[in-house]
């Protein structure tokens, strides 16, 4: 959540969430281009706070959404195993 409001101020956030589109006729390459350029600043930024441990593992996901999309798809499992084990407490 902290990582979501920082892109979102930086005005990342969309490229993170709708990912970079295939160039097409109807969006001006310019425009691409400037969306490929802020996705590599929200895959810095996204970096810089990930674990050295799995680190490794996001390397080698193409653009910041793969990235974010792995995470929440990790960590999700995680959230429900901790819960199913409060719950037997």
């Amino acid at each position: 959540m902290l990582m979501e409001n920082f892109l979102i101020s930086k005005e990342y956030w969309q490229v993170v969430s709708d990912g970079v589109p295939e160039s097409t006729a109807t969006i001006a390459d310019t425009k691409i281009e400037r969306m490929k350029l802020k996705d590599l600043k929200a895959k810095k930024y996204l970096f810089q706070v990930i674990e050295c441990s799995i680190l490794e593992t996001m390397l080698c996901k193409d653009t910041s959404k793969h990235i974010v999309d792995s995470m929440i798809k990790k960590y999700q499992g995680s959230n429900r195993i901790k819960r199913q084990q409060l719950q037997a407490l």
